[in-house]
């Protein structure tokens, strides 16, 4: 069994904001490591079918009273952004040019990218909000923007698609033990004890 779990998820996500909040301590306390992978759900919609859950009769309702309970459950900061769901393919672009020279960064600028989305309510599908994020971190703006345009990152996000659907990837979040898989933030206490057991 890898000793990294694989996270995908979709930046306009809202459990997946929530999820990404807590998947690194929980890898954390059990040794293991997080490889990140954002994708588009909206991928995931033309293969399979569906929409996003807030865009849905009764389910929307439900999923916006949710998400925010959820939030305060934990003590994360959640907003509803005014712009929401948005077109995120700019951020996964930008995230898989800079995985592949700076993990770590490309990482906290994932996570930079969910807090300015959720939490500071700064529109994830502006090219702007990704360029800022990602001067904040001291990331060449000029360099991004290019590489965002670039056919081989556009085709790096587009397999990173086609691998997640592959793999049954079917919502945001969905982690990989292994080969197990877990759909849902709400499963996180179940990979928490998955962990801790070796599975059942």
């Amino acid at each position: 069994m890898s000793d990294s779990l694989d996270f995908y998820f979709d930046f306009s996500s809202p459990y997946g904001y929530l999820a990404s909040e807590r998947i690194d301590g929980i890898a954390t306390k059990h040794g293991r490591s997080v490889t990140w992978r954002p994708m588009l759900l909206g991928a995931v919609f033309q293969k399979i079918g569906g929409s996003p859950l807030v865009n849905q009769p009764m389910k929307g309702p439900y999923t916006q009273h949710d998400m925010l309970r959820s939030a305060r459950l934990h003590g994360i900061v959640f907003n509803v952004p005014d712009n929401f769901p948005v077109n995120s393919i700019a951020a996964c672009r930008a995230y898989y040019w800079l995985v592949e020279s700076d993990a770590a960064t490309a990482r906290d600028f994932a996570q930079a990218l969910y807090r300015g989305y959720f939490v500071e309510n700064r529109d994830l599908s502006q090219p702007e909000t990704v360029i800022a994020a990602a001067k904040a971190l001291g990331v060449d703006g000029d360099a991004l923007v290019a590489a965002v345009q670039d056919q081989a990152i556009k085709d790096r996000l587009r397999a990173e698609n086609d691998a997640a659907i592959e793999r049954g990837v079917f919502g945001s979040p969905t982690v990989f033990v292994g080969d197990e898989m877990f759909w849902g933030h709400d499963r996180l206490e179940m990979i928490d004890r998955w962990l801790e057991t070796g599975g059942w």
